[in-house]
């Protein structure tokens, strides 16, 4: 499972930019309604950066930006101990975005990335062979600071997406169709039938380009 204690199966930079903008076009066939989708993508964010988050609609939510330098992800589990809501002003638990270098640090001075909602943080610099994060004491507990539940999306198995889909969104989906998204194959508007047979052709290209999704 993948946590900050164990970051060895998150994808490495290249590999978690497809699979975010994939799971991004796959709320987007589901869920027409851009604010009651989970994941979403936008690859034109920032001068030369690209973000992608997730909200789960119960508070909890995390924020990946992608850019030249490398890419910084931070997450907010609002039942977490580390939560910075435990004191007053609001306090980043010591040690989460301490050590993140300087050439990313840039992310967290943009206000989307909403620092006083930060319970977890991970950096990958383009030259570092491995995902990072802060040295630091935690609480007690199989997931401290939320991040095992967070990331579980990230394992890149489309089966995931399948089961949490079904649960979420309340519909099932066809597997081979959403394989085809994992592996960021361009979209048909086939595939995207077989996964909401009412998506409008149009609201689906102008998504896609959002999202810098390929279709054919």
């Amino acid at each position: 499972m993948i946590s900050t204690q164990d970051l060895s199966r998150l994808p490495a930079i290249g590999e978690l930019k497809r699979l975010t903008q994939s799971l991004a076009m796959l709320d987007a066939i589901i869920q027409p309604a851009w604010d009651l989708r989970c994941h979403a993508f936008d690859r034109a964010w920032a001068d030369g950066a690209q973000l992608a988050w997730m909200r789960n609609g119960g508070g909890d939510e995390w924020f990946c930006g992608f850019g030249e330098a490398g890419a910084l992800l931070k997450g907010f589990d609002h039942e977490s101990k580390m939560s910075p809501w435990r004191s007053h002003p609001p306090t980043v638990w010591p040690g989460v975005i301490d050590n993140v270098p300087v050439a990313l640090r840039h992310f967290l001075d943009n206000p989307d990335f909403s620092l006083d909602d930060t319970t977890f943080c991970i950096w990958r610099e383009v030259s570092d062979a491995t995902w990072q994060r802060g040295a630091m004491e935690v609480p007690p507990g199989d997931d401290p600071d939320g991040s095992a539940y967070l990331l579980q999306m990230l394992d890149g198995r489309p089966e995931t997406y399948l089961n949490w889909s079904e649960e979420y969104y309340e519909r099932k989906l066809d597997l081979s169709a959403v394989q085809w998204i994992y592996r960021h194959n361009p979209l048909t508007l086939d595939i995207a039938r077989a996964i909401n047979a009412e998506i409008d052709p149009a609201d689906l290209r102008e998504d896609a380009e959002s999202i810098g999704y390929p279709v054919d």
